[in-house]
């Protein structure tokens, strides 16, 4: 189970990214940015899933814990107000979305990078 968790985890970290820097790049938010988007999200749900079934437990308050949390609910926020600026067609949000792209994934690095180096070290 700890492979399907990094192979996730890590699915979830190249969805992601791409959606992130490819609408950054291109300076506007267009749908397949969003799909990524979603893509990432479900591959990091699984992949955090399986990994606190693989802890013995579960899901702990620690600084892993909270910052993995709230990467997690940031990333679902993002998602679904990627999902409304498209749907609401705005050009001018559309224009300016990448900002707040980049600003959460900065932020979900920070578990990704602990939970790598953590499992590096046992």
């Amino acid at each position: 189970m700890t492979l399907y968790a990094v192979i996730s985890i890590t699915l979830a970290l190249i969805f992601y990214t791409i959606g992130v820097w490819s609408e950054k790049i291109q300076r506007y938010l267009k749908t397949w940015h969003v799909i990524l988007f979603w893509t990432g999200l479900c591959f990091d749900t699984l992949g955090t899933t399986l990994m606190s079934r693989i802890a013995k437990d579960g899901f702990t308050l620690n600084a892993h814990g909270i910052t993995g949390l709230a990467a997690i609910v940031l990333m679902a926020l993002h998602v679904i107000w990627a999902t409304v600026v498209l749907a609401k067609d705005n050009q001018k949000i559309k224009e300016k979305f990448h900002k707040f792209s980049i600003l959460v994934w900065c932020i979900w690095l920070v578990p990704y990078i602990s939970g790598a180096v953590a499992g590096m070290l046992q």
